[in-house]
């Protein structure tokens, strides 16, 4: 039902996204070529996730956010790219593992990361008194909350929208 865009056939607006993607990457990857139906889609994703790679949280804590929602929301695409990010970063083997099969990260505070946004998605965001408290006893500010919120919001457009054309 949704097709794979090439450049020639894809909604004029989704254009210019597909062509910087595909510049950036070397490639154009499965899942833009098909969320390209949605320009508005497809740029809000380019752009949130852009805004959420320069937070103040340190590359390892986003992709620990990135892999807790794929791995949660099941996208298998998401869960193959965001491993492969992760292996860029230098993660430990142990910690892909772990974020991959939901088990508890060994390092403290990457796991505070995990289960802060697990407790945001739990409670659709009421997380409470204790559970903020925990998350900044491993160094983190309210930003780094926040900004875990507009991880989540960005990866779960990403990984429905990655499901729902099957990418």
């Amino acid at each position: 039902m949704f097709v794979e865009h090439t450049l020639a056939t894809a909604p004029p607006a989704s254009r210019p996204a597909m062509e910087a993607t595909a510049q950036r990457l070397g490639h154009l990857p499965a899942a833009v070529a098909r969320l390209a139906t949605s320009p508005h889609l497809l740029d809000g994703f380019l752009t949130l996730s852009a805004a959420f790679e320069r937070t103040t949280l340190e590359p390892l804590a986003r992709e620990t956010v990135v892999m807790t929602v794929a791995v949660r929301n099941d996208c298998h695409v998401c869960i193959a790219m965001h491993t492969g990010k992760l292996r860029a970063l230098g993660a430990d083997r142990d910690v892909i593992a772990a974020l991959r099969e939901q088990r508890p990260l060994a390092d403290e505070r990457l796991e505070g990361v995990r289960q802060f946004t697990l407790e945001v998605l739990r409670t659709a965001g009421a997380v409470d008194d204790a559970g903020l408290r925990a998350f900044l006893a491993h160094g983190f500010t309210a930003q780094n909350a926040l900004e875990v919120v507009m991880g989540i919001g960005t990866y779960t457009m990403s990984t429905l929208a990655n499901r729902l054309v099957r990418a």
